[in-house]
């Protein structure tokens, strides 16, 4: 895989966009940078793309926040997580590119929808829920880098403390990303021509991303910052569906 110039450039600023989202929110960036990736390289190459980025991202943040983690949650989370990786991986090698973005756009545009519209959760949940969300988390994570919404989704309705969530949900991405590095590896998707040139050229676009972001966090009202996140990814799903169905 070998991009243009001008594809370059777009993704550098959708880059840019995505780690500013994380540094707001400790979660979001693939959900934001995925879904428009894909209209300057395939999804094969942008999914380890971001997960590269995402493996230096979560590893800086997540360390200033260490204290913070909710270790009981995280060990809950990991072995469904597991599971899901290795039944989205083995989809991600296998099933037709077109399906998968079809997918992959459908749910971005349904969970930003959702996430407009649903009234605020009052009461926790059972410890059970894990599973499911563990499992299609991991799925999503591995087929499109985006299980960050559906690991939040169910942390949201366990955590009640918003730093403890916010430094939760940055180890269970880290914690993901280890996962599918490893699995990415055992199945050639790193091993791609200039994908690791790429990540390099792009680190420091991340960097200033989540720089960006973490001082943005205190300056903007939570609920603006959500509803731009949202409008961003009606967008890409909007995006990524309509790229599916013109291939």
């Amino acid at each position: 895989m070998d991009p243009t110039l001008p594809a370059y450039i777009g993704m550098a600023a959708i880059v840019f966009t995505a780690y500013t989202v994380f540094g707001l929110t400790g979660f979001g960036s693939s959900i934001v940078a995925v879904p428009v990736l894909v209209q300057f390289v395939p999804l094969s190459f942008a999914v380890p793309l971001v997960l590269l980025l995402d493996l230096a991202a979560t590893s800086a943040v997540g360390v200033s926040n260490w204290k913070q983690i909710s270790r009981a949650e995280l060990l809950r989370l990991m072995p469904c997580m597991l599971i899901g990786v290795a039944i989205g991986v083995i989809a991600l090698v296998g099933v037709q590119p077109r399906w998968l973005l079809l997918a992959l756009g459908v749910f971005v545009l349904a969970n930003a929808t959702w996430s407009l519209v649903a009234p605020p959760a009052r009461h926790p949940i059972g410890t059970l829920w894990v599973v499911p969300a563990g499992v299609v988390g991991g799925v999503f994570s591995a087929l499109f880098g985006t299980g960050g919404p559906i690991y939040t989704i169910y942390l949201a309705r366990r955590l009640d403390d918003a730093g403890a969530l916010r430094a939760t949900m940055t180890a269970v991405v880290l914690t993901s990303a280890l996962m599918r590095l490893v699995v990415f590896t055992g199945v050639g998707l790193l091993q791609q021509d200039n994908l690791l040139l790429t990540g390099l050229w792009l680190l420091p676009v991340c960097a200033a991303g989540v720089f960006a972001g973490s001082r943005l966090r205190g300056a903007l009202p939570p609920a603006r910052i959500k509803q731009a996140l949202f409008v961003v990814l009606m967008l890409g799903g909007a995006g990524a569906i309509v790229r599916a169905l013109s291939m």
